[in-house]
């Protein structure tokens, strides 16, 4: 019989995924990391011990607590004092997550490693990976970091369903799972509040500094940049009589530039440590729809690479809060080509259209 290792979160899909891994006549066996300390973590633990139990498959508890402070939530600190909006889901997969199922997988002696994100794989001539059927819930944009021959021995059993349907096979069962929310993004701020987060954990490196517009003109003041995001409107502290935006913020003076909507866009920006996922590092121009948030509608653009891990993206046209330290993910039609961090980004030329 097949094996698997399955990342058992306490959440809905994930438990789904397990029963729907166990229909199929796979040995499942269930893993639960534990990320962080707090009430929403330990809930989340037995909420994944009592999913395995009712599923009747074996479950077992990695703690990586310390590892995880260290290279998650101290690098997303970091990322927020120095003027960045990092992703820390998107780096969480390859260096933690897949990491640590690759390694049960090789205590375990199992085959195939799975969890319950809605995204497809094909590996007819090596892993190809695509966007769940379920446009609302995709989540290929994730996983572009996967090393190749990590993602080779993925399974993603909710890629061709629906949220809805994932729920009723949940109710189904009578998993309790069913009837909780959704996972947070970012499973180490379960209240959302960044701000409360980064000024408990970066205490001492916090510096105040002046809200000033695209001129230099100062507006206002403020506590310290972490405050702050490339595109933000609301929370900025300051009122001028018509909306102003985020423009740019420059950690080395603790100044955030703000501006109109339309000095927000642009249409080129620097990509950095990109992982080329479903071909190889080309060789020269591509073409690609390019995502770059996990809400993002993709806009059509051209990838220049300037190495194996770095490419100027030039979209068709300009794009607002193209933002610093979030994740640019390629993708050709509904394949994901590779992803990078955003590095920098250049305001638009004379004569181009906002």
């Amino acid at each position: 019989m097949k094996s698997v290792i399955v990342g058992i979160s306490g959440g809905v899909d994930s438990a789904v995924a397990a029963h729907l891994l166990k229909e199929e006549e796979w040995c499942v066996i269930g893993v639960t990391f534990r990320f962080w300390e707090d009430d929403a973590a330990s809930a989340a633990s037995r909420a994944a011990a009592r999913v395995c139990e009712r599923l009747g498959i074996e479950h077992s508890t990695v703690d990586c607590r310390e590892e995880f402070r260290k290279r998650i939530v101290e690098p997303f600190c970091s990322e927020y004092l120095a003027g960045r909006t990092p992703n820390p889901c998107v780096r969480c997969n390859p260096i933690m997550k897949f990491r640590q199922l690759i390694a049960a997988a090789e205590r375990y002696n199992a085959d195939r490693i799975a969890t319950g994100h809605y995204a497809r794989l094909e590996t007819t001539d090596g892993p190809i990976l695509r966007k769940g059927l379920d446009p609302a819930k995709d989540q290929s944009y994730f996983l572009y970091g996967l090393p190749r021959e990590t993602l080779a021995r993925c399974v993603f059993p909710l890629g061709t369903r629906r949220k809805d349907e994932v729920r009723g096979v949940a109710r189904e069962l009578g998993l309790e799972t069913e009837r909780m929310r959704d996972s947070q993004e970012i499973c180490f701020i379960p209240d959302d509040d960044y701000a409360e987060f980064l000024r408990r954990h970066s205490a001492g490196r916090l510096r105040p500094g002046p809200i000033v517009d695209t001129r230099g003109a100062e507006l206002g003041r403020h506590e310290g940049v972490h405050r702050f995001t490339v595109g933000q409107r609301r929370g900025l502290g300051i009122a001028v009589g018509e909306p102003r935006f985020v423009v740019r913020i420059k950690p080395e003076t603790a100044t955030v530039v703000v501006g109109t909507l339309a000095d927000t866009r642009v249409r080129r920006f620097a990509v950095k440590d990109i992982n080329w996922l479903s071909t190889d590092p080309p060789r020269g121009a591509i073409q690609a729809d390019v995502k770059i948030r996990s809400t993002h509608r993709p806009r059509a653009g051209v990838v220049e690479p300037a190495s194996d891990t770095a490419a100027l993206v030039i979209l068709d046209a300009p794009e607002s809060a193209v933002t610093p330290g979030q994740a640019a993910v390629f993708y050709r039609g509904d394949a994901v080509l590779g992803g990078g961090t955003i590095d920098e980004t250049f305001a638009l030329e004379k004569g181009e259209d906002p």
